[in-house]
């Protein structure tokens, strides 16, 4: 029977900081393939893989395209690359962005369930938003296991809590207790292979950059009223929930949280777009009253004068919509979590759910 010999690490904001420190941890002898995928700018100098490195006891690299897999290795995801492991072998993917993300954490969590099934394990770190949720449940379809960093713990909650919420998680446990508790699981015996969903393997030849037709995309999703914010395409929504997912027909991944972020952003635009429109209105009727007053036509000095105060009203009414228009989102995730939480009580150790 094979052991658990596959390691997948994903996270964002503070996750270079907790790997330093989870990395640094683990043992000179650890017998496992280790992947790790934080987001990074497309123009990123692959920097990563030599700060870990100086902190680590295994090798830590930058990954490869077309290199072999080995054990007791670390391999960081280059910058716009999804990276992705399949039949042992390491593939860079330039497949669509995955929760405005590219590398993306879900693409990473799918090719290692798909390609190792019961022996690979997926450990969601701190980071915003939630990439990582969708990856880390499809891995355990795969009949892996999967393990979530505190949110109590992380710099960023929204990615452990999102994970948290989105499916029954195995493990859950401090950064102080994320190394020792992934000795103790490689040095466990893997479970027998389960059937893998035709879902996630399409799903992982979409991070690889193959083109699907919309029959294929049918299959796995339903169109929705809604646009991509990336290409303006049509959205649908992923049939297998939780989480709430949406693909464009390009491939373009979305959650609902990363969808409602990118779009806030969008409206927000908009508004201060329209906001200046109608301030060089409001100067313009203001210029045009004065020189019809110089003029001697009184009618249409008033009448521009009329325009100008509508267009400050409009004005107003827009400053206070952009105003209240960034909530603090945090607080209502802060409630959902606190469902999670009584699920997933803290442990003094890394405990089992």
């Amino acid at each position: 029977m094979s052991h658990r010999d596959v390691i997948a690490l994903g996270g964002s904001l503070g996750a270079v900081a907790a790997l330093k420190h989870l990395l640094g941890k683990l043992p000179a002898d650890f017998a496992a393939a280790v992947f790790v995928v934080i987001h990074v700018g497309a123009r990123g100098k692959d920097l990563l893989a030599e700060i870990f490195n100086a902190h680590s006891e295994i090798p830590v690299t930058t990954a490869v395209d077309g290199e072999v897999v080995e054990r007791g290795h670390v391999y960081v995801a280059p910058a716009d690359h999804h990276l992705l492991v399949i039949d042992g072998v390491i593939r860079l993917g330039r497949g669509p962005r995955e929760n405005l993300a590219r590398p993306a954490v879900d693409p990473l969590f799918r090719s290692v369930g798909l390609n190792y099934g019961p022996r690979s394990v997926a450990v969601v770190l701190t980071g915003m938003l939630n990439d990582g949720a969708a990856g880390l449940a499809d891995l355990k379809r795969c009949g892996g296991v999967t393990v979530v960093q505190n949110p109590s713990d992380a710099v960023a909650p929204d990615m452990p809590m999102g994970a948290l919420m989105a499916s029954d998680v195995d493990y859950r446990a401090p950064l102080e207790g994320l190394a020792a508790l992934l000795v103790e699981l490689t040095g466990e015996e893997a479970g027998p292979p389960i059937p893998v969903p035709a879902e996630i393997r399409l799903e992982v030849d979409i991070a690889l950059g193959r083109q699907i037709g919309s029959e294929t995309m049918l299959t796995i999703a339903n169109p929705v009223p809604i646009s991509c914010p990336a290409c303006g395409g049509v959205l649908s929504q992923i049939k297998s929930w939780p989480p709430l997912r949406f693909r464009c027909q390009v491939g373009h991944a979305y959650t609902s949280e990363a969808l409602a972020a990118e779009s806030e952003s969008a409206v927000d635009e908009a508004l201060r777009v329209a906001l200046r429109i109608i301030e060089e209105r409001v100067t313009l009727s203001e210029k045009m009253a004065e020189d019809a007053h110089r003029s001697g036509f009184a009618a249409a000095a008033a009448a521009n004068r009329r325009r100008a105060n509508e267009g400050r009203e409009h004005a107003e009414t827009l400053r206070r919509a952009i105003i209240g228009s960034a909530p603090d989102a945090t607080a209502g995730k802060l409630e959902d979590a606190g469902l999670a939480v009584a699920k997933y009580p803290d442990p003094i150790g890394p405990e089992s759910s």
